[in-house]
């Protein structure tokens, strides 16, 4: 059996749901899945597997998520990892289209790891934390965008990769 490590950063708790919704599919299919905020997450020497993800605000990734990228790039390097990004507001085509940050972009380059997938977000008034957020939430793009079944047809995709190959063996799958 496989354990996967799930980092992620979240500021008004829609990416950390992402990554607890990414855990249920992995446990679904016989994997353990260990998820941890960014600030708390271990090392990833311990599992067979790691998935990261950060809200994406203003086309940048949480700076405590990237500092676990620099951190671990070593060990990140030579495991299975995969990286998804979450925030983008608006229909499924803006959603995707979403371009990877430099930060992130460098770190793939480094490890070999496939560019994140990017899944939509969620602006909910009732989670606004300052008046920027609040302001942002009120606005057009103002609502929830995620995809559940895109999210839990990726996060299968990845068991499925896990559950058919030797963990040695296994490439992150492309978004």
């Amino acid at each position: 059996m496989s354990k996967v490590l799930i980092v992620y950063a979240s500021r008004m708790g829609s990416t950390g749901e992402i990554a607890q919704e990414i855990a249920r599919q992995l446990e679904r299919r016989g994997l353990t899945a260990d998820v941890r905020a960014a600030a708390q997450a271990a090392a990833p020497s311990g599992y067979d597997a790691v998935i990261v993800g950060s809200p994406l605000y203003v086309r940048h990734w949480d700076a405590g998520v990237l500092a676990y990228l620099r951190r671990h790039t070593a060990d990140l390097g030579v495991r299975p990892t995969w990286l998804f990004q979450s925030g983008p507001c608006g229909p499924q085509e803006e959603v995707s289209a979403e371009p990877t940050p430099r930060a992130v972009t460098r770190f793939c380059a480094r490890t070999g790891t496939a560019a994140p997938v990017t899944f939509g977000g969620n602006l909910d008034p009732a989670r606004a934390t300052s008046w920027l957020s609040t302001k942002v939430t009120r606005g057009p793009l103002s609502g929830d965008f995620r995809d559940w079944n895109a999210i839990r047809g990726w996060a299968d995709g990845v068991a499925g990769l896990l559950l058919s190959h030797p963990v040695s063996d296994v490439q992150p799958i492309s978004p």
